[in-house]
């Protein structure tokens, strides 16, 4: 193995045509065994771990780009791309790639073969180098045939490619179609159409660096907009360019070269998604190297502007100025936004640095002026959002700090996660699109999950007393003010169905939604929350709601409740009577076989299968009434057989005193082995084995009536005769005379 390692960044190109990063290592180049063959591997940088081993294959087409990046496809439809930190590192390996392959490293890419007939390898043999015809008017046509008949071919598209490069070609192209436009030559414009559009289809960077220069890039557009497929009304994507889509400084770039790079990627991007025609199958992956230029120029944008110190302390300037006025600071949010944008694309480290940079410069204090100033202007409000989304996916931790040191600064009112807030409630959209996103990262902001414990801190302990001190009233203040009554109302009044009536409604399930999510997470901060402030009971008031969806969410919080079998909130129930609005709920629901039936029933059922006793004695001996006459479901006459086994043994002490007997020479054991299932059932407990029977009228269950002796004993046993039953035939007889054995029979 040779002693070279050039750091690199390793990326695949996913189904989308989108580069993924896959990790930063060394990469280096030796003999490996078990590929039989020179190799390239890249190590992780972090933990030394394996990122890439590739061998170096003869019949693999390697393409060298902008000095840094090396690019291949490893199998069909998997590219691989190495982005070398140094220009060195990447000459180096390339040079290596060559040697192998036995190409010259000064070419950009090594040839690619093919299977082809012996008549067409002699051809190629006997004429290693592509004549192309005179680059005249009259020939347009010829060169339109020559280049459609190569493209099906990788060894005539290189041959193809590096003709066109080295006679200096597509200027003399470009010159030609400036005549055919000036004589109003259709046919030579639309063989430049074809010339052209195969050119992009060779694929090769050279070319491209050509193409998309400054005095050529549109020329090139002019070109393709000259489809024969439109009968001579061509498009006037050159017109869109230089009258409709004009480049704004939001604030001025004093770099010459960044602002070229920033025309050059716009301008190519609109080539992708709009000059050219949508590509097959086929033709897309002969455009591997068009995605690739743009990806890595946004990268060098990304990366020039972070380092323009003085670019970003105008643009936080002007954004936190009060004297900037809306038009202004519009056009600045939306520049902030592109940026994030422009961030994904950024290797992990690059990006960690940018994200640093906005913090360092006060990206989320600009944020909250942006919100506050921007409070009734729509498209403000969505590219905060999305700036806003960019940090929180990036790093929770980081806004959640923040957010905790104004809060020592500044009133409820004006801190950043309450205007968010108020944001999400406000939102305007019908369909509450920014209130879903919004919801989407107050919970990931609340989740206990992704929050941090140090030595000297706890994350969680911290952020949520905070949040419930000063968020929880804000984010619940709709869920209280529209139900004040025993009724939902004004916005979900089933008696006033409005457009405001389902836009409140939708808004009233996002805050469900979340505070469900806080049930299950946050323990006793939000126990507290809502004991003290009574809010299940407001929230069971939306059971009445006419929007199904609505009342559902009322259900799913109560039942997450229900589900933690937490006393507390057991008796804070049962105090306040809080199953009435759920049993009217379902009487109201009459016999529809519905969602709202199968929620509620399910919750009934939870309660019998848990055997909660403090729940299922409350419901019978308030809503037996109610409930007794449901007899299409067992769940409710299996409640009160539970309600009336407590009461027994509550009666029967001795009861009680057997059962634990039993228990306790049940669980002696001999020397020999017990298998799982058996084991399951010596260690369950007697509420788990009457889960094991059947429900059954009360006339036919002998433990409620009163009992003793031997006759008692036979009557206990009787649940337990029944499970040996079956496990006598589900794992034959040895397995049942052991467990005989060990119940002394």
């Amino acid at each position: 193995m040779t002693d070279t390692r050039r750091r690199v960044k390793v990326y695949t190109l996913n189904e989308d045509r989108q580069w993924d990063d896959r990790g930063t290592g060394h990469v280096s180049s030796g003999y490996v065994e078990r590929l039989k063959g020179m190799s390239l591997l890249v190590r992780a940088e972090s933990d030394g771990s394996l990122l890439l081993e590739s061998k170096i294959n003869p019949n693999t087409a390697y393409q060298k780009q902008q000095d840094t990046l090396i690019v291949w496809s490893e199998a069909e439809n998997y590219d691989l791309a190495l982005s070398f930190q140094e220009k060195a590192g990447c000459d180096e390996i390339w040079e290596k790639i060559c040697q192998v392959q036995g190409k010259d490293p000064s070419v950009d890419i090594t040839q690619e073969l093919v299977d082809e007939s012996e008549e067409e390898r002699f051809d190629d043999m006997s004429s290693p180098g592509l004549e192309l015809p005179p680059c005249e008017l009259g020939h347009l046509e010829e060169l339109a045939e020559l280049v459609a008949s190569s493209l099906p071919s990788p060894l005539r598209r290189e041959k193809l490619a590096l003709a066109v490069e080295n006679e200096g070609y597509i200027r003399k192209l470009l010159e030609l179609f400036r005549q055919c436009e000036d004589l109003e030559n259709t046919d030579g414009l639309h063989h430049l159409y074809e010339i052209v559009k195969g050119i992009f289809l060779l694929n090769r960077t050279a070319l491209f660096e050509v193409m998309f220069s400054e005095e050529c890039i549109m020329d090139v557009i002019g070109c393709l907009e000259h489809d024969p497929a439109l009968d001579g009304l061509p498009r006037r994507h050159r017109d869109f360019l230089t009258k409709t889509a004009r480049f704004k400084e939001v604030i001025p770039i004093g770099d010459p070269e960044l602002r070229a790079k920033i025309h050059q990627t716009y301008r190519v991007q609109y080539i992708q998604d709009m000059v050219l025609p949508t590509p097959s199958v086929f033709e897309e992956n002969m455009l591997s190297t068009l995605h690739s230029f743009i990806f890595f120029n946004k990268v060098e944008i990304v990366g020039m502007l972070q380092d323009d110190e003085k670019f970003l302390t105008d643009l936080f300037a002007q954004l936190t100025d009060e004297a900037t006025d809306d038009d202004k600071r519009h056009e600045l949010v939306n520049f902030l936004k592109e940026f994030c944008a422009f961030s994904q694309t950024l290797q992990p480290q690059n990006r960690d640095t940018f994200f640093k940079t906005l913090s360092n410069m006060g990206i989320l204090p600009a944020l909250e002026v942006i919100l506050v100033s921007g409070m009734d202007d729509v498209q403000v409000r969505g590219a905060a959002t999305d700036i806003f989304s960019y940090l929180v996916e990036y790093n929770p931790s980081m806004v959640r700090e923040f957010i905790m040191q104004e809060s020592q600064q500044n009133d409820d009112d004006i801190l950043l996660i309450n205007l968010i807030i108020e944001h999400m409630i406000c939102d305007s959209d019908p369909e509450l699109g920014g209130a879903v996103q919004l919801m989407g990262l107050l919970r990931t902001l609340v989740d206990p999950e992704n929050m941090m414990a140090t030595a000297n801190k706890t994350e969680k302990t911290e952020f949520l007393s905070f949040f419930y001190k000063h968020c929880m009233h804000v984010l619940s203040a709709p869920l209280l003010a529209n139900t004040t009554d025993d009724k939902p109302s004004r916005g979900v009044s089933p008696v006033l169905p409005s457009y405001y009536d389902f836009q409140t409604s939708q808004l009233l399930a996002l805050i469900l939604e979340l505070l469900t999510f806080c049930v299950e997470h946050h323990t006793y901060h939000i126990k507290n929350y809502i004991i003290n402030k009574d809010i299940l009971r407001r929230v069971l008031v939306l059971t009445a709601s006419q929007h199904a969806f609505l009342a559902l969410c009322a259900l799913r919080f109560m039942r997450r409740i229900i589900g933690l079998k937490d006393e507390f909130y057991n008796r804070y129930i049962m105090k306040n009577f809080l199953f009435e609005p759920v049993v009217k709920a379902f009487l109201n629901n009459g016999a529809r076989y519905n969602l709202m039936n199968s929620a509620i029933i399910e919750m009934f059922e939870y309660v019998r299968v848990e055997d909660v006793k403090s729940l299922t004695a409350h419901i019978v001996e308030n809503y037996w009434k109610s409930l007794e006459d449901v007899d299409y479901v067992q769940t409710f006459k299996g409640l009160k057989l539970r309600y009336e086994q407590q009461r027994e043994r509550q009666d029967n002490p001795k009861l009680d005193s057997m059962r634990s007997i039993l228990r306790n020479h049940r669980f002696r054991r001999d020397a020999r082995t017990l298998d799982d299932d058996e084991e399951m059932w010596f260690n369950a407990d007697e509420e788990e084995l009457e889960d094991c029977e059947a429900v059954v009228p009360p006339s036919d269950n002998k433990i409620t009536k009163a009992c003793g002796g031997a006759g008692e004993n036979e009557d206990l046993m009787d649940p337990i005769s029944k499970f040996m039953e079956r496990k006598k035939r589900r794992t034959g007889s040895n397995a049942y005379m052991k467990c005989c054995f060990l119940r002394g029979v």
